[in-house]
């Protein structure tokens, strides 16, 4: 049967007996029982599941979903139709590494607007047409040879121009393709970057002091003057060892640190990694972290037992004593995550970051979400193979997600293609809609929120029905495709009518 035919079938369908009256100014569905009471038809479409209870989701190549017809105490005026989809953002497609081809490391990425975006990593790899001269590759150095490398300064390297030995650098772009060098962000003790974030015309550059420990800051005014700026120290005193952490502002102004804790796993034998990740918060970013409730809690049972394991940079640094850590013995084993990242969309905190399952080392990339950053964050999916230490970035209308694997990703958007919409209009009050809109392809439109680099707005997909006469009632039909060719389908999370 083909799509033609599945309408058809619908609109000859009979409308249940005895639809209620309703008095409200809308209509809105978003329960399992709304769903099913609100279905006159449906056809390649499931109503909930465990997982998704209260969505509607496709089943089939193409599905469609008829509503019962509402009927109004008194003759209204239609206004819109408004679609939400379910915020498990499957709907990434796979891109050549992105970001310049002689940065190294786990990639940091900030968005400061339109046509300003940056990169942060460590200087190596493929020679860059920017420079004349082989670029010094950074692989193999460790903390003593950073310190006290031969060529403090970028521009004294003989042989021609080279980087300044350790440390992130950083790229601007203006289209996501070619990439400017500027220099240092750090210095070599403080390679370890970890995430970026940006307020009122200064940037924080977080790092790892030592790796795996304490997150430290620098707060730099001039990105483009190829100097480190003024590295403040201790940002947050991590109570866990663990540390990757990713930073966030919410819409308030306040810093969010999302942490790996490894105090229930050995994390030497799981990618460095945790089923535990810690949650904290400042006005500031650079001192005073209240810690929160954990992110994200998957901690099977605690045995009763301690043990300990090494870790293979913590006495390379002069601050540091020891190299071992403690932790609490688990059973049985456990998922772990970590090398944290995130961005809000609309309504939705997501959260990215390393993902290795039981068994160990069939590593991807994962990523969580929460409606409001004082809740946990709920599993979404993985994809990819490989260490991925993610970031993720809006820039050129898209989502880039970064990562250290041999493929990054690009998405529109966590709206996932096609949803189609039309609304019907009850004009003489017989029970039947008489008046119908034309069928119309709904999609979430995104727009960074300005003074924020990772707060991206959604306008929601929505059917203007103001062109419909007045009416005893309403009905709505939705046509969905499985119109991509990744793993995302249309998952419908609410459907809102409103009028006057």
């Amino acid at each position: 049967m083909n799509q033609r035919h599945l309408i058809a079938l619908a609109t000859c369908l009979p409308l249940l007996p005895g639809t209620p009256l309703l008095a409200e100014a809308s209509w809105t569905i978003d329960t399992q029982p709304q769903w099913r009471q609100a279905q006159a038809h449906a056809q390649g479409l499931e109503i909930g599941d465990a997982v998704n209870e209260g969505t509607l989701t496709l089943t089939q190549e193409r599905g469609i979903y008829r509503s019962v017809l509402k009927r109004f105490e008194s003759k209204q005026q239609l206004v819109s139709l408004q679609v939400e989809q379910a915020p498990l953002w499957h709907n990434w497609d796979p891109i050549e590494n992105l970001g310049p081809v002689n940065m190294q490391d786990a990639p940091v990425t900030l968005s400061l607007g339109q046509d300003n975006y940056w990169a942060f990593g460590r200087y190596g790899g493929k020679r860059s047409a920017d420079f004349q001269g082989e670029p010094v590759s950074l692989e193999g150095f460790d903390d003593v040879e950073l310190l006290t490398s031969p060529f403090p300064n970028q521009f004294d390297a003989p042989g021609g121009l080279r980087p300044k030995s350790g440390g992130y650098h950083a790229w601007q772009s203006k289209d996501m393709v070619n990439w400017v060098h500027h220099g240092p962000v750090t210095e070599g003790f403080s390679r370890w970057v970890t995430s970026a974030e940006h307020a009122d015309g200064k940037t924080y550059i977080f790092y790892d002091y030592p790796n795996d420990q304490d997150p430290h800051v620098y707060v730099d005014t001039d990105l483009f003057d190829g100097q480190p700026g003024e590295n403040l120290g201790m940002a947050f005193r991590d109570p866990s060892h663990g540390s990757d952490a990713g930073f966030i502002r919410d819409r308030q102004g306040k810093f969010h640190v999302i942490y790996e804790d490894w105090s229930p796993i050995n994390a030497s034998r799981r990618s460095w990694d945790s089923p535990l990740a810690g949650h904290a918060v400042s006005d500031t970013g650079v001192s005073d972290y209240t810690i929160l409730a954990p992110a994200v809690d998957n901690r099977t049972t605690d045995t009763g037992e301690n043990a300990t394991y090494r870790h293979p940079h913590w006495k390379q640094h002069p601050d540091w004593d020891t190299n071992i850590a403690e932790y609490d013995v688990h059973a049985p084993e456990q998922e772990a995550y970590g090398d944290w990242a995130l961005i809000t969309v609309g309504q939705q905190t997501y959260l990215f970051g390393d993902y290795d399952p039981v068994g160990g080392h069939q590593m991807s990339v994962c990523w969580f979400t929460t409606d409001n950053l004082n809740k946990a964050f709920k599993w979404c999916g993985n994809i990819g193979q490989g260490h991925p230490d993610p970031d993720i970035m809006f820039a050129e209308g898209r989502f880039y997600l970064f990562t250290q694997q041999k493929t990054d990703y690009v998405s529109s958007g966590p709206w996932a293609a096609t949803v189609e919409a039309r609304a019907g209009a009850d004009t003489n009050n017989d029970g039947r809609a008489d008046t119908w809109t034309d069928w119309q392809t709904l999609e979430e439109t995104y727009e960074q929120l300005e003074g924020f680099s990772k707060i991206v707005e959604t306008t929601p997909a929505t059917l203007d029905l103001s062109d419909l006469p007045p009416a005893h009632g309403v009905q709505f039909e939705l046509r969905l495709t499985d119109g991509t060719e990744n793993q995302s389908v249309p998952v419908i999370d609410r459907v809102r009518l409103t009028f006057d």
